[in-house]
């Protein structure tokens, strides 16, 4: 688990069968106002794929809380002569008690109240690497006690069961998540679990 101020975040990921790099990376950030967290998959899978998306999470690092259209130019920049990326970003706001997560392609949030309320977002078709796109934005209420999975395409949706998020903490989850997932899968897998305290 990851030593944080306000939130427990445990991260469970595995390349896709056969190889060596996963195409999946991730960054997050917190600071006195915000906790951020960006995952990027790049497109196919294996080293190229991790060139591109590790090239995505170094321009977030390098400036984590720039807002979601100068980051999607930066990154396209960066991704001339690359593989496309798809991307989600989650920032939650401790100030304005309100959570943001914009998104482009297929990566997936789910978020889980303490009434064990559970909201999928839905994403756009996509990826960055072509030209400028706008991501898509949603915000909720950010409340105690809430549950964030952060996850690739490696990851379904059935994977990610109400029993899943009854564990009692995040290390639980992933761990659980883990024990259930098929070694033999075709894709990279990247879930993370944040919980708000």
């Amino acid at each position: 688990m990851v030593e944080t101020k306000r939130v427990d975040v445990s991260i469970y990921q595995t390349p896709k069968a056969g190889n060596f790099y996963c195409g999946d990376s991730y960054y997050y950030y917190e600071d006195d106002r915000y906790f951020i967290c960006a995952l990027a998959d790049g497109l196919g899978s294996g080293e190229l794929a991790r060139e591109s998306s590790m090239a995505v999470m170094n321009v977030v690092k390098s400036e984590p809380t720039m807002d979601t259209a100068e980051l999607v130019k930066e990154s396209n920049k960066v991704l001339i002569g690359k593989r496309g990326v798809v991307l989600g970003i989650l920032k939650l706001d401790y100030h304005k008690k309100v959570y943001t997560y914009a998104s482009i392609g297929n990566i997936g949030l789910i978020t889980i109240t303490v009434d064990t309320l559970k909201k999928r977002m839905i994403p756009i078709s996509g990826y960055l690497g072509v030209y400028a796109r706008a991501m898509k934005e949603e915000q909720g209420q950010l409340e105690s006690g809430t549950i964030f999975a952060l996850f690739s395409d490696g990851v379904s949706s059935h994977d990610l069961s109400h029993e899943l998020f009854k564990k009692r903490n995040v290390i639980e989850m992933t761990d659980t998540f883990a024990e259930r997932l098929d070694h033999n899968h075709a894709d990279d897998t990247t879930l993370i679990i944040i919980k708000y305290h």
